[in-house]
């Protein structure tokens, strides 16, 4: 199986905290990758570093055999004056759902998707996908013109996987996509996930505090504490894991 997304010992500080400390992993083409860890532990810095928007104190980054984020200790002065900004890992094909939904409150619905689609020059792509995305919400075909503000949290949510579709992406990050929404929604969105990556063939990397949903919707797992990768294996045998099921599962 191609391995497509390698994230190589990276490290990442705020200051004199350092948030993620030699952090390795890996996710495969074509695959659901969930990375479960409590608040605080670095989930969000790490698809962050992935995306370009925090900078790495050791390691790299590499996206379909291309580095794509690098730290400045070990690039060349010529890689430095390369350097890979966010909208260049964008159009190489990663999309970021961000944590809390991050939605353009006074636009509409289709304003919203549009945004997602900056990077799309082909303005009857972009009409396609617009009507891909109600086919598949049916509630933000129905809600396209009302004001983003309006809308549930639920449908808030699913307007933001639908915006970072609009790119066209073979990979998507989601960050905490069942943050603060009723069961019934969640499982709706799980759904949506599955269907994103079975039907459109969009390679997931999955974070998600709801341990047992994101293990359950993935093939593989990583568990993160303190910045570090403790875990890794199969999700179905991190749902077996007598660490992750006290610590994660309730149990």
């Amino acid at each position: 199986m191609k391995e497509l997304l390698s994230i190589d010992d990276i490290s990442v500080s705020y200051g004199n905290i350092r948030a993620l400390k030699n952090v390795s992993m890996h996710v495969n083409e074509g695959d659901i990758v969930c990375l479960i860890g409590a608040n605080g532990s670095g989930k969000s810095t790490l698809l962050k570093a992935i995306m370009g928007q925090e900078p790495l104190v050791s390691g790299t980054i590499t996206f379909d055999g291309e580095e794509i984020c690098k730290a400045k200790s070990i690039m060349t002065r010529k890689e430095r004056h390369k350097h890979i900004t966010t909208d260049l890992i964008a159009a190489r094909g990663i999309a970021l759902v961000p944590e809390g939904r991050r939605v353009f409150a006074d636009m509409t619905v289709e304003e919203n998707l549009d945004m997602g689609a900056f990077l799309v020059r082909d303005d009857k792509l972009i009409a396609e996908r617009k009507e891909a995305m109600y086919d598949f919400f049916p509630i933000l075909g129905a809600r396209k013109r009302q004001k983003t503000r309006s809308l549930s949290g639920g449908e808030q949510q699913m307007m933001a996987i639908a915006r970072a579709l609009m790119s066209g992406p073979r990979m998507i990050l989601l960050d905490e996509p069942g943050l603060g929404l009723a069961p019934l929604v969640i499982a709706d969105i799980f759904e949506k996930i599955d269907l994103i990556n079975k039907q459109d063939k969009v390679t997931v990397f999955l974070v998600e505090q709801n341990a047992r949903m994101a293990l359950r919707a993935s093939n593989e797992g990583y568990v993160l504490e303190n910045g570090r990768v403790v875990l890794q294996d199969s999700s179905a045998a991190l749902l077996e894991n007598e660490q992750v099921r006290a610590a994660y599962l309730g149990e």
